[in-house]
């Protein structure tokens, strides 16, 4: 095995270098935006938040290779943990409106008002406070991806079975929010946000400090997956996904690893909800479809699985390329998104970064060799009964 590492270390610098370039590049659109508009290098506030929301996908992306590219759990229902953060803070800049909507109720935010509501729902009750609605942003769906993953993988789900499920989840959740007497707006979702912490959010230097957050957001994402990656834990859950009965057979407890990085993908995609949903100015129901969580994996499938700048790079690039071809030539996206999938699995199995020769994935039985060295096999001596 020592051949995929030396390759990886060789390339190193490279990524490195290229990295930085990309960090230096959009560290800098906060500022391009601030220069006058006649400026041949300004960028626009639409700009500034459509690469936001491309941030937030990058950390959407990331939390599903860290469970797919890593662990071998592949789950089309990342986007509902994605939306569930995206509610808990659209709740809090609901609550935030006050005598500013329509109807200037001080408590219960317009929809509830023209649904005529009499009270405040129970499960609002301290959105009202930023402090309470950023731990509900990765406690709600931290807590739904427990329990989930606990009854899944202790009944040792994999697979397309697996894959299934978590689907039906996101659908679940999809015709649940849809429904008015829920509270969560219905079809039309929560929208109409004012401020965010006392700053209005159609100030530019407002969209220029959620960017930041998001870029920020990104970074500390990546290092942790990278830490986690790296370390023994990493080496673990690469081992789980080669061979994972194998790992069991080891002694260790396969149930517990996976419910731990999948809570965690589940935690992360709600921080990358809860920094999409101010910059867009909606959260609705239609976040939750199972083909919005299809498409997230294809994001990683492009950039190249089990690389974590890979599936980065698959966030932009597909992202990119969606808000070209939707102005240009929206009716022929989905077939190109279809397209690109099954190029990719058969042509580019290792991604972009596969492509271009900075990466393919985590070598195969790296993480099982670690771990091996638990058991010693003694052979016979000759002449032993």
């Amino acid at each position: 095995m020592a051949r995929p590492v030396d390759s990886r270390r060789a390339r190193a610098p490279v990524v490195a270098v290229l990295m930085a370039l990309g960090l230096a590049l959009l560290m800098a659109v906060p500022a391009l935006n601030m220069l006058p508009a006649d400026s041949a290098f300004y960028l626009s506030d639409f700009s500034v938040v459509l690469v936001g929301k491309y941030l937030c996908y990058a950390v959407l992306a990331l939390s599903i290779d860290l469970i797919w590219g890593y662990c071998g759990i592949l789950s089309l229902g990342q986007g509902a943990f994605f939306t569930l953060g995206g509610y808990a803070m659209g709740m809090y800049l609901m609550r935030s409106i006050g005598t500013r909507g329509v109807y200037r109720d001080p408590i219960l935010p317009d929809f509830m008002v023209f649904l005529n509501w009499k009270q405040l729902p129970w499960y609002w009750y301290g959105f009202d406070h930023f402090a309470f609605a950023a731990l509900m942003v990765v406690l709600v769906p931290g807590v739904l991806a427990l329990g989930f993953g606990w009854l899944a993988f202790r009944s040792r789900i994999t697979g397309v079975y697996l894959s299934i499920i978590t689907q039906a989840l996101t659908f679940a959740l999809l015709l649940a929010f849809f429904r008015n007497d829920m509270g969560f707006g219905g079809n039309n979702g929560l929208t109409d946000f004012k401020d965010l912490l006392g700053f209005q959010l159609n100030l530019g230097s407002t969209r220029r400090g959620i960017y930041l957050a998001s870029l920020i957001a990104l970074v500390g994402t990546y290092a942790l997956c990278r830490w986690i990656t790296a370390s023994k834990l990493g080496r673990v859950l690469i081992a789980i996904r080669d061979a994972e009965s194998r790992v069991r057979f080891l002694g260790y407890s396969v149930t517990a690893y996976k419910l731990f990085v999948f809570t965690l993908s589940a935690m992360l995609a709600g921080i990358a909800g809860a920094l999409y949903a101010p910059q867009v100015g909606i959260i609705n129901p239609s976040e939750f479809s199972p083909a919005n969580s299809i498409e997230a994996v294809i994001w990683v499938a492009v950039g190249g699985r089990g690389v974590l700048y890979g599936a980065v790079l698959g966030a932009f690039a597909v992202n990119g390329a969606k808000t070209w071809l939707t102005s240009s030539v929206p009716e022929l996206w989905l077939f190109v998104l279809g397209g690109l999938f099954i190029v990719v699995t058969i042509a580019l199995p290792r991604g972009l970064v596969g492509l271009i020769g900075l990466g393919g994935g985590a070598p195969r039985g790296l993480g099982l060799d670690r771990l091996l060295p638990r058991l010693t096999v003694f052979k016979p001596r000759r002449g032993d009964g």
